[in-house]
Formats: C-alpha cells, sequence, structure tokens
C-alpha cells in the first residue's frame, strides 16, 4: 500500500527561515554577548493583572536599589526606569560566564481611562516592584438586582387586570 503526503512548500520554507534564524543568533550571540550584558540594556518581565477596584503591575527586578528606580505616570502613560550597575568586584577578565543582566531599562504602560492617577501607589520587597493603580468609582462593577414578578403582579403593575 502506498501512502501520499502531500507536498507543502511554504511548510519547508518557514522550517528553512526558522533554521537560518537560529543559525544567525547563534553566530551574532556569542560575540557580542558578553559587550551588551554589561554595558546594554534589558527587560525586567513584569506581571499586569486587574481586579474591581485596581490595576496591579509587578516588576521583576532584583538587585536594584530603590533610589534607582524612576515611576512616573503622565498623561495615561506608567514609566518604569532603572538601572542595575556591575559590581567590580573582580576583573572582567576573570570572570567564566555573566549571564545576569546589567544596565539601564525602561517599559512604558499605556492606562485606560478608567485608572485614578491620583493615587497610585508602589512598593518594592524582596526585588519586586508592586504598582497599584486605583479605578475611578464609575469604572467599577456594579450589581443591579432584577426582580421577578409573576404574571398576575405585571399585569396589575401594568395597570391591566
Amino acid at each position: 500500500m502506498t501512502l501520499m503526503t502531500r507536498w507543502e512548500p511554504f511548510r519547508e520554507l518557514a522550517t528553512l527561515q526558522d533554521r537560518m534564524n537560529r543559525l544567525f543568533n547563534e553566530q551574532i550571540g556569542t560575540v557580542g554577548r558578553e559587550e551588551s550584558l554589561l554595558g546594554g540594556s534589558f527587560v525586567p518581565p513584569v506581571d499586569v493583572y486587574e481586579d474591581e477596584n485596581a490595576i496591579q503591575l509587578k516588576m521583576e527586578v532584583p538587585g536594584i536599589d530603590e533610589k534607582d528606580i524612576d515611576i512616573r505616570l503622565e498623561n495615561n502613560l506608567l514609566t518604569v526606569r532603572g538601572e542595575r550597575n556591575f559590581e567590580k568586584e573582580t576583573k572582567e577578565e576573570n570572570y567564566h560566564r555573566i549571564e545576569r543582566r546589567y544596565g539601564t531599562f525602561m517599559r512604558s504602560f499605556t492606562l485606560p481611562n478608567t485608572v485614578e492617577t491620583e493615587n497610585a501607589q508602589a512598593a518594592y520587597d524582596k526585588g519586586v516592584l508592586t504598582i497599584r493603580l486605583a479605578k475611578r468609582a464609575e469604572a467599577k462593577p456594579k450589581q443591579i438586582k432584577v426582580n421577578v414578578q409573576s404574571g398576575a403582579q405585571a399585569l396589575e403593575a401594568k395597570g391591566g387586570k
């Protein structure tokens, strides 16, 4: 029994492109990796979540002093900037491996109009920066109770018999 396979040229092209991208990333990554880790920038991971009262952001920024973090809120744009400096305890040429990122970072988030920007709060604990942005009162969900009437009560309410 012969099994026929459908040929999809675009799938093969995509596979080739993925392989080429991996090859270039490996070559370019090894040449400038140490330089970019020491003098470049990095992007700390952020969790953004929302409940009925506020929007919260939790950003991982371990090893950064509180004084090196700048938080600004202008025109519904939240911007967090900071810098992690390389500790010069040992000469760079004595390092076998440098994987931690150093340098400056900047993250910006566009906020919805439902946020009350005047009451923003920030806390820094164990390398995690937490920013809490309260929602305006009109933006909070409201529950409306529905009164269920029987058929006879509904007719009486409409003026019928």
